[in-house]
């Protein structure tokens, strides 16, 4: 089970991942406000959920630290399909559980076919089919 991770705020970048709200977010915008003369500079993250698609942002001092989740990238065979959920088997604990296939790979998901899943923060998302 993956959890997170602390990283300086000032070392992300458009692209990485953060944890806004409890939620895994992709971060789509950064700004960095000039420090005055006293202050410290103060940095604006747009982000949105990975898992829920919301948009997100905080401010926060460039000196802090902020969680970044950490994200499993695994194999699992789809055993069966009913509606737009799979019932898979993860190719190394060979445990099974069911998740909702993505709107863009349901008509490719298919029984006996090996999916790329991630497990961030307990959820798990299907990302794309193996051997496309």
């Amino acid at each position: 089970m993956a959890g997170t991770k602390l990283v300086h705020v000032g070392s992300l970048k458009k692209g990485n991942y953060i944890v806004m709200d409890g939620q895994a977010s992709v971060i789509k915008d950064l700004q960095v406000s000039r420090p005055g003369k006293h202050g410290h500079a103060k940095i604006r993250v747009e982000a949105v959920g990975i898992m829920d698609g919301k948009k997100r942002q905080i401010v926060m001092p460039g000196h802090d630290n902020v969680e970044t989740p950490i994200i499993d990238k695994l194999n699992a065979q789809v055993l069966s399909i009913s509606g737009d959920t799979a019932n898979v088997m993860d190719m190394e604990s060979y445990e099974t559980f069911d998740m909702k296939i993505p709107e863009d790979l349901l008509d490719k998901v298919k029984d006996g076919v090996t999916v790329l899943y991630w497990d961030i923060l307990g959820d798990k998302v299907i990302k794309q089919i193996k051997g496309d």
